[in-house]
């Protein structure tokens, strides 16, 4: 018998693992000195994937409901609690869901790096002291360590 709720999680377990392979290779392109050229297709293969996870999330809450379970987590935990088979595929899901997860918190952090390290540059070619360049805090106001 054919069990569409299944076929939903398998699709999204390889979906979310084609989707963590291209965040290393991510990490491997913010790892160059000059990422433009590869960056730009692979935030559009995230995109295009970001899209194809959440329709996949839609139907398996969908799928949930047919089956008179909550959506989400909540859902499927209950789901896969009657389900050896779903139970397995579930788990491997969410595991790959946490690499993923992982994976795209650390290209974060390397983003972030390489815009700080980036805005420090334009400032020393500006000939603005770093202290300038961040005159104003995140909040607007002058920080007190500038005795204004």
């Amino acid at each position: 018998m054919k069990d569409a709720l299944l076929d939903t999680i398998i699709d999204e377990y390889a979906t979310v693992e084609a989707f963590a392979s291209l965040l290393v290779y991510e990490q491997q392109a913010l790892s160059t000195a000059w990422p433009g050229e590869v960056l730009k297709p692979i935030v559009e293969q995230k995109t295009s994937m970001a899209d194809k996870l959440s329709m996949l999330e839609r139907t398996r809450d969908a799928q949930l409901r047919e089956r008179g379970l909550p959506a989400g987590k909540r859902g499927m935990d209950l789901a896969a609690a009657k389900d050896a088979r779903l139970n397995e595929h579930w788990s491997a899901l969410q595991k790959s869901a946490e690499r993923a997860r992982m994976l795209n918190f650390n290209n974060g952090l390397m983003i972030r790096t390489r815009m700080d390290y980036n805005r420090r540059i334009l400032a020393v070619l500006r000939g603005t002291p770093e202290k300038a360049a961040s005159f104003y805090g995140p909040d607007g106001k002058v920080p007190s360590h500038y005795g204004v």
